[in-house]
């Protein structure tokens, strides 16, 4: 069970790491460097697979990467030319080692591995249609549904790839691989990030810059909408499936990615800086401190900070061994889950006038206990700030916030949801300032359909039409 400090938070569903080399005689404990940076992205399980270009080698279960993968399970894995690994967060499947990615699978292509991010929206509609037409599932996962549709569209040991990927709705991005290649794919709005990278001994894919930077790998860039790019012995070459209409979600900026990684040529960090001093300027509200709620919202606090001249103080310290899969043992320790990840600086906090930055709210019970621990700790007042606009609506792409009856602010407007939290006052940024703070270049258009309802492709009114949601 996890805590409501984590519960309280939107979460991706999970993370991708792959590698084609040539002279990388150790892929799995490279996928396992990789994986590790990427383990903010899916706490519930990982996975690995190789290939030798005869057979594929995989090990994956429940836990964390350092959990899982012990130096006996990366030792058993073969060395091989091509590998992918996952991490998961379990908002949709059942949590056991059976959902765990990567998925390998046996058909017409031969073996293959697959891995995805992201969430397909028509999932249950091709999973039936699939079941009528004599294919078989083991998992309840997106993964599966795509690993046949590949079947399906698998002809003399050729795959038609783009027809297989224009038959799914939603978000996602996929590592596959087979035998001799590795495919990088991202639906085509470019709803989830994967990068591509480079080194002397071959190419990489991660759902995110930083994991490059773990094992020493140059960005090149990132897998454009609608792409399909192959890698094999010749290279890099590129097809794609559908006319991109690029719209990547906005949240990997406000909470989901990691401050140090670069998304669609936008540094997360700047991102979120500039979101504190756009808020610092408009907001111009008097404090002795400014403070941010750890680790997402420190980057906009520290923005904020330096704009408005009111100095960056830590109020709240996090304890970093509770991990996002931390038990609690009884009612009491539910309870109480605030107090154990975060903990007051007393000094100070004491007769304080404090703007305190977080990053979002969704459903509003961690920051009204955060609040009521600071007043606790004796600040005068808090003035909270938040970095991004209401949560109106729900994700129906991969952000595990699916329901209208998950969100404070789905019936409330900034003044409703204070009083709710105990905010000496709240306030929010406007979608418009956001969408400027995470532009980069020519590209200024997201998905912010969490905040102001336009989802791309019509989403919620398909999912209404068959009567899903």
């Amino acid at each position: 069970m996890k805590n409501n400090f984590e519960l309280d938070k939107p979460h991706d569903e999970c993370g991708i790491y792959a590698v084609y080399s040539n002279h990388n005689s150790e892929l799995a404990r490279t996928l396992y460097f990789g994986l590790y940076a990427l383990q903010h992205r899916g706490q519930d399980s990982c996975g690995i697979a190789v290939t030798n270009g005869l057979n594929i080698s995989y090990y994956k279960n429940l836990g964390l990467v350092s959990e899982v993968f012990s130096e006996e399970a990366i030792s058993a894995l073969p060395e091989g030319d091509i590998a992918i690994g996952h991490v998961r967060y379990a908002s949709s499947g059942l949590k056991n080692s059976i959902n765990a990615q990567p998925v390998v699978y046996n058909g017409r292509l031969g073996m293959f591995a697959i891995a995805m991010n992201g969430k397909i929206t028509n999932a249950e509609v091709l999973r039936k249609r699939l079941i009528e037409e004599g294919m078989t599932f083991q998992t309840n996962i997106d993964c599966e549904v795509i690993a046949n549709l590949i079947n399906k569209h698998t002809d003399n040991g050729k795959c038609d790839v783009e027809r297989a990927m224009r038959e799914l709705e939603g978000s996602f991005a996929i590592a596959l691989m087979t035998s001799t290649e590795l495919y990088a794919i991202r639906d085509r709005y470019g709803l989830r990030p994967l990068v591509l990278g480079r080194t002397e001994d071959g190419y990489y894919l991660s759902s995110e810059s930083c994991g490059l930077d773990a094992t020493g790998v140059e960005l090149i860039r990132d897998i454009n909408p609608g792409e399909v790019a192959v890698i094999s012995a010749k290279g890099v070459s590129s097809s794609y499936f559908a006319k991109a209409t690029r719209r990547p979600c906005i949240f990997e900026y406000v909470y989901t990615a990691r401050a140090d990684s670069f998304i669609d040529n936008k540094s997360v960090y700047e991102a979120r800086y500039e979101c504190g001093r756009t808020l610092a300027r408009k907001l111009m509200l008097k404090a002795d401190i400014v403070a941010g709620v750890p680790d997402s919202a420190n980057v906009s606090a520290r923005g904020y900070a330096v704009e408005s001249g009111i100095p960056y103080i830590d109020v709240l310290e996090k304890n970093r061994y509770v991990g996002r899969t931390f038990i609690q043992p009884n009612q009491f320790m539910r309870e109480n889950s605030v107090k154990i990840k975060l903990n007051p600086h007393l000094h100070n906090i004491k007769d304080k006038e404090i703007i305190l930055i977080d990053d979002s709210i969704v459903r509003g019970t961690t920051s009204k206990k955060i609040l009521e621990t600071l007043k606790k700790a004796g600040a005068k007042a808090v003035h909270m700030v938040i970095a991004s606009p209401i949560v109106k609506h729900p994700c129906y792409t991969g952000i595990d916030i699916e329901t209208y009856d998950q969100l404070i602010g789905a019936t409330r407007n900034a003044e409703e949801i204070g009083k709710l939290i105990g905010a000496d006052s709240l306030h929010f940024m406007d979608v418009r300032d956001l969408i400027k703070c995470c532009s980069s270049g020519d590209y200024k258009t997201f998905c912010a359909g969490c905040f102001d309802g336009d989802y791309p492709d019509d989403i919620e009114k398909k999912l209404k039409d068959r009567r899903e949601i």
